[in-house]
């Protein structure tokens, strides 16, 4: 998957320290998306993802600004469903060392104004250059993986916090997660305290598995793999729900029907341990975000029949309406207030 080639970045590294700073001035996607690229949809799609539970509605791509003919993945929807962050690169085809440098590849962000997406702007947590990806967003504060100068390792994990209409603060997120644990992809709990991760390489074959550790009053605790979820394949990109009660992840198909690709999983809270985990999105199906609602934003990445990536969608499930809710939109979010309190919505528009 995309994020999973910027995840697997080697020897970058090494060459930050040469590089110049980069122009304060960012492209836009637009701008920056190759000519020769493909804006591919459902109805070009060879492996058209598939959603099995009446649950929820056929998976579609996102409305507004989002997708583009590059590449958007790592999505992470705030639970009121009015904030919305993701990953971008404008050319699947070109190596992480490229990104690094196209000014335009890394964490972007749009908020939801009268029922549609804003155009999205990008996040700039580095006055160096720097490679950013995986956020996860509590409150004003941004989790989030990147390659820059001054790593413990390759890919560290970062913090920054949200004031006074930018971000600031960032911090590395301590040797602990990063060396002690070298944490991959990751979401905190509801509660605050507990970190789920994942594992392992899926590029590389290796078994990618799912953990915990809690936050403590001197930092984690010693990790524990996630009870009766992990087996002989993979499991990643963890997802813990709004509500505490489901974890999702990302793993490959197991239904035997010829689906290709990740598919993604969710397991319901079962006493102190989790359910058996049931696919519930197949063909291409990868790291997914819910709103509080129930709606699922997935990446969804485009293959050709010989298996060359063309591009990535953020996709959405909506949850079919009940009985109850018959009479609303099904692709209605919340209204409420964001819990990120000081994003005010001028903020994002002009």
């Amino acid at each position: 998957m995309v994020v999973s080639v910027v995840l697997a970045v080697v020897l970058i590294v090494a060459v930050l320290s040469d590089l110049e700073s980069p122009d304060a001035d960012v492209p836009t996607r637009d701008e920056a998306i190759p000519a020769d690229t493909t804006k591919m949809t459902p109805g070009s799609d060879t492996f058209q993802p598939v959603i099995h539970s009446d649950e929820w509605l056929t998976p579609v791509p996102m409305p507004g600004p989002v997708n583009t003919a590059g590449a958007e993945d790592s999505p992470f929807i705030t639970p009121d469903g009015n904030r919305f962050f993701f990953f971008f690169t404008p050319d699947v085809r070109v190596q992480p060392e490229g990104q690094l440098l196209d000014k335009v590849t890394g964490i972007w962000w749009c908020a939801k104004v009268d029922g549609s997406w804003t155009e999205p702007e990008k996040m700039l947590l580095c006055d160096d250059v720097a490679l950013d990806g995986a956020e996860f967003v509590s409150g004003n504060t941004i989790w989030f993986a990147s390659v820059r100068a001054g790593n413990y390792g390759e890919i560290d994990i970062y913090t920054a916090t949200y004031e006074a209409g930018e971000w600031g603060d960032v911090e590395n997120a301590g040797e602990q997660l990063n060396v002690d644990y070298d944490i991959g992809e990751f979401h905190i709990a509801p509660d605050g305290e507990t970190l789920y991760f994942h594992t392992g390489e899926w590029s590389t074959g290796g078994n990618m598995d799912l953990w915990t550790t809690v936050r403590t009053d001197t930092g984690w605790s010693t990790p524990v793999e996630v009870p009766d979820v992990n087996t002989e394949a993979n499991e990643g990109y963890p997802f813990i729900t709004p509500d505490g009660n489901e974890l999702w992840y990302t793993g490959e198909s197991r239904l035997g029907l010829g689906y290709t690709g990740p598919a993604i999983f969710r397991c319901v809270r079962d006493g102190d341990g989790w359910g058996e985990a049931v696919e519930i999105i197949s063909n291409f199906a990868g790291e997914c975000t819910i709103d509080e609602l129930g709606n699922i934003y997935f990446v969804h990445h485009y293959f050709s029949p010989d298996m060359t990536m063309i591009e990535a969608d953020i996709y959405v499930a909506y949850k079919a309406p009940t009985p109850a809710t018959a009479s609303g939109s099904a692709d209605e979010s919340s209204d409420k207030s964001s819990p990120i309190e000081t994003l005010a919505r001028d903020d994002y528009v002009d």
